[in-house]
C-alpha cells in the first residue's frame, strides 16, 4: 500500500527542525544524515554512496545514462552502488527540499540478508542498481520512527540502530530488495559486476585493463563488458574516469590539494589531459571550479 501525502507532510515537518544548514546535516546515528536545499541545484555530476534516499518535500532527478530517475514524496531512492551520475534538484526558498539519507553498511546487510534466510537468492539480470521504489505505507513508516527518534537523545541512543534496521528490513522487502542483497552475495553476473565495482572504488587511482577486471569477474571481455554497460550505463573505461574526475572534484574542493596534486592523486599521468577531461565533464576548468566551491563553502 502506498503512502499517503499526509504521511509524507508529517515527515517533513519532523524533519525540518533538524536541519542546520543547506547541505548534508549529520545525526547521532552514523549511517543516517539529512538533507535540505534551498533552491534550485541545475544539473551536476555526483556520486552518492550506497544508500536510500528518501525525499520527504522537494524534488530530484537523477540521470543515468539515457536513464532519467525520478524521486520525491511518495517514492524513495535505492542506491546500492556509488555510481557517477548527474542529478537535479527542484527546489525553491518557499519549499525547502527537505530529506533523509541511510548508508547501506554491508556489515548490517549481510546480517539481515542471512537472517531473512534469502542468500541462496541472486539478484536477476533485470536488476538494477539505481532506482526509484514506491514509498509503501512500511517504509513511511519506518522511516517516520527513525527521524522521529531523533528528536530525543535518549530514544536516539536507546532506539536508533533498531530504527535504521527497520528502514533497511522494509527496502529489502522492496523493489529494489534484489539488487541490495547482491551487495553482500557473489552469485550471477551481477553480483559479479557488483564486487569488480567495489574494487574499483576502493583502488580507482590504479592503472586497470578491461581483460584484467574481466578475469577478476570469471566473464570472457565481451560479456563483461556488456554486462557491465548494462549496469553502469558506462564502459569500463568511461565509468572510470567519471569516477576519477568526481574523487578529483571532492579533493579539489575538500582539501588543500592543487590541481596537479589531485590530478596525480586520482590516477592521471599528465595534469594538461586531467584539466581537458575534467572541463568536458564539469563544464568548467578545475581551478575555476575550486575557486567558486570553496567561496561558497566561506559565504
Amino acid at each position: 500500500m502506498q503512502a499517503s501525502q499526509a504521511q509524507t507532510n508529517e515527515l517533513a515537518e519532523l524533519i525540518a527542525p533538524l536541519v542546520e544548514r543547506d547541505g548534508y546535516t549529520a545525526t547521532p546515528l552514523p549511517a543516517v544524515s539529512l538533507m535540505a536545499l534551498h533552491g534550485p541545484q541545475p544539473r551536476t555530476p555526483l556520486l552518492y554512496e550506497p544508500s536510500l534516499i528518501v525525499v520527504a518535500q522537494g524534488r530530484k532527478v537523477g540521470h543515468l545514462g539515457d536513464r532519467e530517475i525520478y524521486y520525491g514524496p511518495g517514492h524513495y531512492l535505492v542506491q546500492t552502488l556509488p555510481l557517477p551520475f548527474e542529478c537535479e534538484t527542484h527546489a525553491s526558498a518557499k519549499v525547502p527540499l527537505l530529506g533523509v539519507s541511510v548508508r547501506l553498511d554491508p556489515a548490517l546487510l549481510s546480517e539481515m540478508v542471512m537472517t531473512m534466510g534469502e542468500a541462496s537468492q541472486p539478484a536477476g539480470d533485470s536488476a538494477v542498481p539505481m532506482d526509484a521504489v514506491v514509498m509503501t505505507v512500511g517504509m513511511q513508516g519506518a522511516v517516520q520512527r527513525l527521524v522521529q527518534s531523533l528528536h530525543d537523545a535518549a530514544e536516539t541512543a536507546a532506539m536508533g540502530e533498531a530504527r535504521v534496521r527497520d528502514v533497511v528490513f522494509e527496502a529489502l522487502k522492496g523493489e529494489q530488495g534484489a539488487a541490495m542483497k547482491a551487495l553482500v552475495l557473489n552469485q550471477g553476473h551481477y553480483s559479479r559486476i557488483v564486487q569488480v565495482l567495489s574494487r574499483l572504488h576502493a583502488n580507482y587511482a590504479e592503472a586497470v585493463s578491461v581483460e584484467a577486471l574481466a578475469s577478476e569477474a570469471n566473464m570472457s571481455p565481451s560479456t563483461f563488458h556488456q554486462h557491465f554497460k548494462r549496469i553502469a550505463h558506462a564502459s569500463p573505461l568511461q565509468y572510470l574516469k567519471r569516477l576519477r574526475l568526481i574523487k578529483a572534484q571532492q579533493l579539489l574542493v575538500q582539501e588543500a590539494c592543487n590541481v596537479s596534486q589531485a590530478a596525480a592523486a586520482v590516477g592521471y599521468r599528465s595534469a594538461a589531459q586531467f584539466s581537458r577531461d575534467y572541463r568536458r565533464y564539469f563544464g568548467v576548468p578545475p581551478q575555476q571550479h575550486r575557486r567558486e566551491e570553496r567561496a561558497l563553502r566561506v559565504s
